[in-house]
């Protein structure tokens, strides 16, 4: 319900200043703070010198409303009423002595705001939302109205000093905050130079970055070519001593021969690795994809590591594949990748079995696994081995061979197979390196977009 605190009778002009300085008063005993007692206070002060310049009178009523906690100022007058109220309200109109800035003034300074007129009867309420700690009840009506009957209104003269007073606290807010304003644009106006510095700047390293990886992959696919010629001499070489075409050889003799073929295969393999990254970082990687069958797939490979398992103690063993449709797909490179996972499993699995196995996921994907019971990787780690020449501290791998371009070689391949690689490891279990790609190759979307190296297909 309604609380009415107190009424104040606008018959003179003294009584519009005593309005002023009853709302204000109200407004401190209810809890407001000094900006809101003076919203209040001009807002009542503006609507009721209206009431009384245009009507010669009216009425101030305080009041507590309950839905939702608020003090109501209702300010009314028998007068001739507001002439074009709606054109007021909306700002489209103004009257020669002033009309309606009034009424707009108070409208922004509540936040309750409605206006009844016709002639004869005009009501303007405000609404001002009450603090939180103060409640809309009957004991905070007694008590104010009981305070308020002890405060003695103030003479127009040191009413219209405070207001004065007030209005230099406002102009003075005013200037603050333009001051804050223009602090703040102008911290804007320096961050925007930097963040547009900063652009600028990562801009060039990005150029920087293309020009050095342009460099790094032609610099690797010149050094590989190089390399080849002198490789491939001492492969043959050692081949026609090792099949004794000029004599046969002694025991010894034979023995370094074979190291130095396996040396020679080893750089051979490295270098074909360097020139397979700088070809797919250059854009240059040929896609052939064909249709074949991960059977096929599987008994290439089991041909080809027969020889090369490390000793008894490690089985290599490849699941049945035969459930799977046939593949579309570059077979080379993903036999390469396959390749490696599973000379990485026999080179770091010194007793168990290496695993390969290939299923069909939900989506369509194919998933092959290649999975020992080796070393184990440490989590840690799991991410930096796909870094190029990033090898693993273990005493495995201080006796195996290799360069550490293996896993990066096939994320790169896989990346090309529209797929991707992943590892799941535990240290002294083993791992399993696993690649998804399409069960159908097709290219990306957008091969040929400007700034981006293009996937060369052939189609056989």
């Amino acid at each position: 319900m309604i609380r009415p605190i107190h009424t104040t009778e606008l018959r003179t002009e003294h009584d519009v200043v005593l309005a002023r300085q009853r709302a204000r008063q109200v407004a401190r005993l209810l809890g407001f703070d000094a900006q809101d007692q003076v919203r209040i206070a001009t807002a009542v002060s503006e609507i009721a010198r209206n009431a009384f310049q245009y009507a010669k009178g009216g009425r101030v009523a305080f009041e507590l409303a309950p839905e939702p906690p608020r003090l109501d100022v209702t300010i009314s007058d028998a007068g001739p009423g507001i002439p074009r109220l709606a054109e007021v309200l909306d700002g489209r109109y103004r009257s020669p002595t002033g009309m309606g800035l009034g009424l707009l003034g108070a409208r922004r300074l509540s936040d309750r705001f409605e206006v009844r007129s016709v002639p004869g009867a005009t009501v303007v309420q405000l609404g001002k939302l009450l603090p939180r700690a103060t409640a809309a009840d009957a004991d905070t009506v007694a008590r104010v109205s009981r305070e308020l009957a002890l405060l003695a209104p103030h003479d127009p003269i040191a009413e219209m000093r405070e207001q004065n007073q007030e209005l230099v606290r406002a102009i003075e807010e005013v200037r603050e905050r333009q001051a804050e304003v223009e602090r703040l644009n102008q911290e804007l106006a320096e961050t925007n130079r930097g963040v547009l510095a900063l652009y600028a700047e990562l801009d060039e390293k990005a150029a920087d970055l293309a020009r050095a990886s342009e460099l790094k992959s032609r610099f690797l696919s010149n050094i590989s070519h190089e390399l080849r010629t002198p490789l491939n001499a001492i492969l043959n070489i050692t081949s026609l001593l090792l099949d004794h075409v000029d004599g046969p050889l002694g025991g010894e003799q034979d023995r370094q021969v074979r190291f130095v073929r396996e040396a020679a295969t080893n750089l051979s393999e490295m270098v074909n690795d360097l020139l397979d990254i700088a070809r797919i970082e250059a854009g240059r990687s040929v896609v052939r994809p064909t249709s074949f069958t991960a059977s096929d797939l599987f008994a290439a490979l089991r041909g080809m590591f027969r020889a090369l398992a490390p000793s008894d103690a490690v089985a290599l063993a490849f699941d049945d594949p035969s459930e799977l449709p046939p593949l579309v797909t570059d077979e080379g490179k993903l036999s390469q990748i396959l390749r490696n996972f599973i000379a990485n499993a026999l080179k770091f699995t010194e007793r168990g079995e290496v695993r390969v196995a290939a299923s069909l996921d939900a989506d369509g994907r194919v998933t092959f696994a290649v999975a020992d019971t080796g070393i184990g990787i440490a989590p840690e780690d799991q991410e930096r081995i796909f870094d190029e020449f990033h090898q693993l501290d273990s005493a495995l791998q201080r006796k195996a061979t290799g360069a550490g371009l293996g896993l990066p070689l096939s994320r790169k391949l896989a990346e090309l197979l529209g797929g991707r690689v992943a590892v799941a490891s535990t240290p002294g279990l083993g791992s399993c390196f696993s690649v998804t790609i399409p069960l159908c190759w097709s290219p990306p979307p957008c091969v040929s977009s400007p700034g981006e190296p293009a996937i060369e297909v052939q189609h056989v």
